[in-house]
């Protein structure tokens, strides 16, 4: 759902009809806590729904499954829906979970870990929900990828069907939720069983 500037008061929407700077929306959002917001490259703001029962559910296995293993192996830090990610084009994106490595994490300074930093996940999934158009996870998906992250998943278990994006511009279908997707070499020994979204 495209932002509807509409509906707020009119200071707010001559701030908005100007380009924010990442501060500007960063605060945008801190004034705003109920309403969840992505901006894409454009600079278009976006509304993201809350989730229904079942995507909550499955974003919960997963965030779980993802911490068990990070916990294990301790090379690096996971992050839920709420994180919002500065990529380099611009763009403000929340996955439905991320990872990025400590290499990554460590170039962060403290101020940035306050705020949306500005850093492309080396590894996201995004969980397509019954409202979510899939085309438009497709393009956000070829997104991730052109701005840095090596592996990322687009999950859908309505359909049972995950579309796997590497780094190298490979793009991998899976029609099976028999199977367990592999962190590779991404995130090695990381394994998600795919029986826990059904």
């Amino acid at each position: 759902m495209k932002f509807q500037i509409e509906n707020f008061s009119a200071d707010v929407k001559g701030f908005l009809h100007d380009k924010m700077s990442d501060e500007e929306f960063f605060d945008f959002c801190q004034q705003n806590p109920g309403v969840r917001m992505e901006r894409d490259r454009n600079n278009q703001i976006v509304l993201m729904a809350p989730t229904g029962f079942y995507t909550g559910k499955f974003n919960a296995d997963i965030i779980t499954e993802l911490n068990l293993w990070n916990r294990k192996f301790k090379m690096g830090e996971v992050f839920d829906s709420s994180t919002g990610f500065t990529l380099p084009d611009g763009a403000i994106f929340s996955p439905d979970a991320a990872w990025l490595s400590n290499e990554k994490v460590s170039t962060l300074t403290e101020e940035e870990k306050q705020r949306f930093a500005r850093v492309c996940p080396d590894f996201v999934i995004e969980l397509k929900s019954s409202l979510d158009q899939i085309n438009t996870l497709k393009a956000k998906m070829l997104q991730w990828i052109e701005n840095g992250a090596r592996l990322a998943w687009l999950i859908d278990p309505t359909n049972k069907k995950v579309v796997i994006y590497k780094a190298d511009g490979s793009v991998t279908i899976i029609q099976d939720f028999s199977n367990k997707l592999s962190g590779e070499d991404i995130l090695p020994g990381f394994e998600l069983n795919l029986q826990l979204l059904q």
